[in-house]
């Protein structure tokens, strides 16, 4: 979902921008006008995220599978290694793609607590001080298990994927060496990453990496060594704007999603077991709500009467199956309400 008064202004900039005649996606990235936008949508993310002076960010392509082959080639060596933290899909298949070009210490982190719930043992947390970085995904969105504080790697950089979890709470940048997301859950559109990189961490990548996915050369060309996703870079940079100036920054955005997954997850707790959500409490994903019902029989006809109420995209990932609600940023605290609402009707009917 991506907020309403972003897809309006849009709308109705889509056929003429700023008074030029043209829309954005006709517009060439090397104009002067293109460039104004451009820079100030990076000026508005450095501003809400709080960026240090010595991190860089960088537009690219590929979104996040890109970056799971972009961060090996440029961090690591065929000959070195670089540690992988395992909590789920996600994590998984960049730990799957980084083996093409180094060695990768996978440290599987997955295990159930004394309450037969999905969690992770931090205790099985350890790192090798000579890696070339440490890994880890923010928030598994298949698996509803999200991490809320930043791994402490010591003087090895922390590289993180917070594809789905990226502007949905303040972040201490300075204790990562690298933050990336893909765009689609709370940026804008698919097809487009943010890459947010400390200086020290922009050199030479491996020889056989492709320009277009050296972070020094879209360091050096300011993100447009070729033409960028120019509608996505604009679109994005208008939720950057709705985030500062209608939001009122990432502490409100916090607030705001902790409330909304707050009343989701309670409605499950207290549903006597007709609605169960299987995560450890303390790594509750607040950006995608997992669940299934007691009765598995019924999961169609949910959907379904879920679908008749104007209520979609609730079937859970084909890996787990059961449910999954997404409560991605543009979400208001109203559609999770008439989720809970339905859902107590149907627990009701049923």
């Amino acid at each position: 979902m991506l907020p309403e008064p972003v897809m309006a202004r849009a709308q109705k900039e889509f056929l003429n921008y700023n008074g030029l005649g043209m829309s954005v996606i006709e517009m060439s990235h090397r104009s002067r006008e293109y460039q104004a936008l451009a820079d100030e949508a990076v000026r508005d993310l450095r501003d809400i995220m709080k960026l240090p002076d010595n991190y860089q960010v960088l537009f690219m392509h590929g979104g996040g599978r890109g970056m799971f082959a972009n961060v090996p080639m440029n961090l690591a060596s065929k000959d070195g290694t670089a540690d992988y933290v395992h909590t789920g899909a996600w994590s998984g298949y960049a730990l799957k793609e980084a083996k093409k070009y180094t060695g990768v210490n996978a440290i599987e982190l997955e295990c159930l607590n004394d309450r037969g719930q999905h969690s992770l043992n931090m205790g099985a947390l350890k790192l090798d001080p000579n890696a070339a970085y440490v890994h880890y995904c923010m928030n598994e969105t298949i698996h509803g298990i999200e991490i809320f504080e930043p791994l402490d790697t010591g003087s090895v950089p922390l590289v993180a994927d917070a594809s789905s979890t990226i502007l949905s709470r303040p972040v201490d940048v300075s204790k990562f060496g690298i933050i990336y997301a893909g765009a689609q859950k709370n940026i804008g559109p698919s097809g487009f990453c943010v890459v947010i990189i400390r200086e020290d961490l922009i050199r030479d990548p491996a020889p056989f990496t492709p320009d277009v996915g050296s972070f020094k050369i879209t360091c050096d060309k300011g993100s447009m060594f070729n033409t960028p996703n120019t509608f996505a870079w604009y679109l994005s940079g208008l939720v950057f704007k709705w985030i500062k100036d209608e939001i009122g920054g990432l502490e409100a955005m916090e607030k705001r999603n902790a409330a909304k997954a707050a009343l989701l997850y309670d409605f499950i707790d207290s549903s006597d077991g007709f609605y169960v959500n299987n995560v450890d409490p303390a790594y509750r994903s607040r950006m995608n709500v997992v669940f299934n019902l007691r009765d598995e029989s019924l999961n169609d006809d949910f959907l379904k009467e879920a679908k008749e109420a104007g209520l979609v995209g609730l079937k859970g990932h084909r890996v787990l199956g059961g449910m999954r609600a997404s409560l991605y940023n543009a979400m208001p605290q109203e559609g999770v309400k008439a989720l809970t609402e339905f859902m107590d009707g149907f627990k009701s009917r049923h």
